[in-house]
């Protein structure tokens, strides 16, 4: 596979697992959009910048050189700041952090860094977020949109997190308005809903149609 496969959904649809599980079929790296939204949004938090703030997020970005590392196991995003890095990675995925990354991955400024970073890695790859197959790699040779109920989606965070279920589908449902600009599928996308499918059913469903 030498091109760009594109996975896009909403929050806790599975795109990272499915991306990841895909990536690793075909023998090439994943992205995960996702991580360099999270990392605008943990700095923000970490350094005190209001999540409104775009100006204030950019200059962050820009102070901490924060980096995407698609390494083979697992993508990584590392900040160097006056010669010193630190793995980010370990910080991103929290209630906090996810109560405030819709609002910082609104920001123009913010979305147009992140493709920047992406736009950057030489496929071939699996690239998942929210509008992978739109706006950052339009000319993508595959593009998948995958969804599923708000109530599946809540069910599979909190194994993932000890959250309170209650909490976590009002977040989610919170999240999808946010996002709904940017989490539209690309008109060519080919949409699986994995409410009622495994891990294993989706992956191989995507790759069905990569192979054919």
């Amino acid at each position: 596979m030498r091109g760009i496969v594109t996975i896009d959904g909403p929050s806790a649809s599975g795109k990272s697992s499915v991306a990841k599980k895909v990536a690793e079929a075909l023998g090439v790296p994943y992205l995960s959009s996702g991580l360099l939204y999270r990392a605008a949004a943990y700095l923000a938090r970490r350094v005190g910048v209001d999540p409104g703030d775009e100006p204030g997020i950019l200059a962050l970005l820009e102070t901490y050189r924060v980096r995407l590392l698609p390494e083979v196991q697992g993508n990584r995003v590392v900040a160097e700041k006056a010669s010193t890095l630190e793995d980010l990675t370990p910080y991103l995925h929290t209630p906090e952090v996810d109560r405030v990354v819709s609002q910082v991955a609104r920001h123009p400024g913010v979305r147009a860094w992140v493709n920047e970073r992406l736009r950057e890695v030489p496929p071939p790859f699996v690239a998942e977020g929210r509008d992978m197959g739109t706006a950052v790699f339009p000319q993508a040779l595959h593009k998948f949109y995958l969804t599923a109920t708000p109530e599946v989606r809540a069910r599979r965070r909190t194994l993932e997190r000890p959250q309170d279920y209650q909490e976590v589908l009002k977040e989610l449902i919170r999240r999808d308005e946010l996002d709904r600009a940017q989490s539209a599928p690309a008109p060519e996308a080919i949409v699986i809903d994995t409410s009622g499918m495994t891990l294993e059913e989706v992956v191989a469903r995507v790759l069905s149609h990569i192979q054919d």
